[in-house]
């Protein structure tokens, strides 16, 4: 039987249908964008104060006065979260005395918001924690919204490898499309915020499928050179552009129903696509659907203007190729060696906390100083030269000392915000885009460098251990933010800590840059601090093998 590749070379590597294919495919990954962040407007905390009843008999001064003060980031503000008690107010008021002079408000007894919340309408007209009053006693429904998202990502990870094996890449591709774009159609009616976050896990289901299987689809239709330009800067790319166009819908719509609305719209223009963007051959193969995969090739070959052989598969070759049996892995296999159960532990909280990292910082962007909206464009905006960066550190630098120093960089300005003066706002939030730019470049890095320590056996098993390493780190991220509303330097301490501390660890894996990628267990590169001076037999190749690792499936 021969190769996939062996049979379609003639058709070239970059022919009109490829570009085709790369650019629909990429373009179906920008709803992803804004819906992967969308829990930063949709979800956004105003400034709040206790409402106080039009009715209630109180003169103006008393009003003014009636909400307590409280230091918050070492400036003095009106609580948010309580009143003084509204009777002994109204009784005060009543006998003409005045508050500050005749009255001491420090010996005043205070009270919750009875009366619900007055919001400010200066950043937000209206979001779910306006709807739903999800402040004071309810606020940690807020960091809990966006982690049931990241649980449905989880979710969706899990079975869209194994649905799209099943039924195929289009079809798959297409249904959870249609689930992202149709529950979050279904949000906009939400009554609750129970029903809200029900809905808004499913989202997360679909987003992370769909961005998963157009990633595979378009590995398994690309030729070699195109697939490491897909998986690193067309999908990527498409991603931030996307998350750019968040902020820009966010900002002419500031009501969070009209939002979800205009944010799910753009789903619709992927339905035409079903009619252009092909199943992928290689999985038609695999299924024997070999006739099906063939009028697929002669019609690429048509668009690229390319003839094509008059016989692509013969009959013998049909006849043959039937499914090998290979033998079975286990999770436990990831832990069978000292070696292996070493890179495993370490690979895991490299994943974890480089996922924290990114999701805090990207999540806690309305909390910076400035304009919300535009510090979630600039965090978009930077993932742009991050990726590109990213390419080409994998081109031509080793990935350890590649992703080390990325982590370090993103983690150890982050860290610096602290000793920010207050009045240096701006240089606070450029500190916070280095450490988003660093981060991200190595996120982007870590599929390749996954992909390229495990052997055949349990390389994808690792990629998905990993994944979900990831998908829980995004799953806590929230609450990294929402210790903000304790002590707004508390979330970048633990993020950039734990950033440089999983940088340095990065240093002790093994280096694979410029390996073949290994077969077996034999033949996996060693921890540092194993190698005892011993070299790994059967490892060292030319770098043509890194140059063709293109998936971090």
């Amino acid at each position: 039987m021969r190769d996939y590749e062996e049979v379609t070379a003639f058709l070239g590597e970059w022919g009109r249908f490829q570009r085709l294919v790369f650019f629909l495919l990429s373009a179906s990954i920008i709803p992803n964008g804004f819906n992967g962040m969308s829990a930063v407007f949709l979800a956004g905390t105003p400034e709040h104060r206790c409402a106080v009843p039009p009715g209630a008999n109180l003169s103006e001064e008393w009003r003014n006065a009636s909400i307590p003060l409280e230091l918050r980031g070492g400036v003095t503000e009106p609580s948010r979260c309580s009143r003084y008690r509204l009777d002994v107010l109204v009784n005060l008021s009543a006998l003409g005395l005045r508050p500050g002079i005749d009255v001491q408000l420090a010996e005043l007894e205070q009270e919750p918001c009875l009366d619900g919340w007055e919001y400010s309408r200066d950043v937000y007209r209206s979001t779910i924690v306006t709807e739903w009053n999800l402040v004071c006693e309810d606020d940690w429904k807020v960091p809990l919204t966006t982690s049931l998202f990241f649980v449905g990502v989880l979710i969706g990870s899990f079975i869209s490898g194994q649905l799209s094996d099943r039924f195929g890449r289009k079809s798959i591709l297409f249904l959870t499309m249609a689930v992202q774009t149709g529950f979050s159609f279904l949000q906009i009616f939400s009554t609750s915020w129970e029903m809200f976050t029900v809905l808004f896990l499913i989202v997360g289901m679909g987003q992370i499928s769909n961005y998963v299987v157009a990633f595979i689809l378009g590995t398994e239709i690309l030729g070699k050179s195109v697939r490491i330009i897909f998986s690193t800067l067309g999908v990527c790319v498409f991603f931030a552009i996307g998350y750019m166009l968040l902020p820009l819908f966010a900002y002419f719509i500031r009501d969070w129903r009209m939002l979800l609305l205009a944010l799910t719209l753009p789903g619709l223009l992927c339905v035409p696509l079903w009619w252009i963007i092909p199943e992928s051959p290689r999985w038609l193969i695999s299924q024997g659907r070999y006739k099906e995969a063939e009028v697929i090739i002669r019609k690429a070959a048509k668009i690229n203007n390319t003839p094509a052989p008059a016989v692509l598969f013969d009959a013998t070759e049909m006849q043959d190729s039937k499914p090998q049996q290979q033998q079975k892995a286990i999770l436990l296999d990831l832990f069978r060696t000292r070696n292996i159960a070493t890179i495993t532990i370490m690979s895991l909280l490299l994943w974890f906390f480089t996922s924290v990292g990114y999701f805090g910082l990207s999540l806690n962007t309305p909390n910076l100083h400035g304009d919300a909206y535009i510090n979630c464009f600039l965090s978009a905006v930077i993932e742009v030269p991050a990726y590109i960066i990213a390419w080409l550190l994998l081109r031509s630098l080793p990935r350890r000392y590649s992703i080390s120093g990325t982590l370090v960089l993103g983690g150890g300005v982050v860290l610096f915000i602290k000793l920010v003066p207050t009045d240096l706002n701006v240089l606070s939030v450029c500190l916070v885009m280095l450490g988003k730019f660093g981060i991200t470049a190595a996120f982007s890095m870590l599929y390749v460098y996954n992909v390229e320590l495990y052997p055949t056996l349990v390389r994808n098993m690792a990629v998905g251990a990993t994944s979900t390493a990831s998908r829980l780190g995004s799953i806590i991220a929230p609450y990294f933010v929402y210790l903000g509303a304790y002590d707004r330097y508390l979330p970048y301490i633990l993020m950039g800590s734990l950033t440089v501390l999983i940088g340095i660890l990065t240093l002790f894996l093994p280096e694979s840059y410029g390996n073949a990628l290994p077969e077996s267990f034999e033949q996996m590169l060693k921890v540092k601090c194993f190698r005892n001076g011993q070299q790994t037999t059967g490892i060292r190749n030319s770098k043509e093998s890194t140059k063709t690792l293109t998936t971090p499936l």
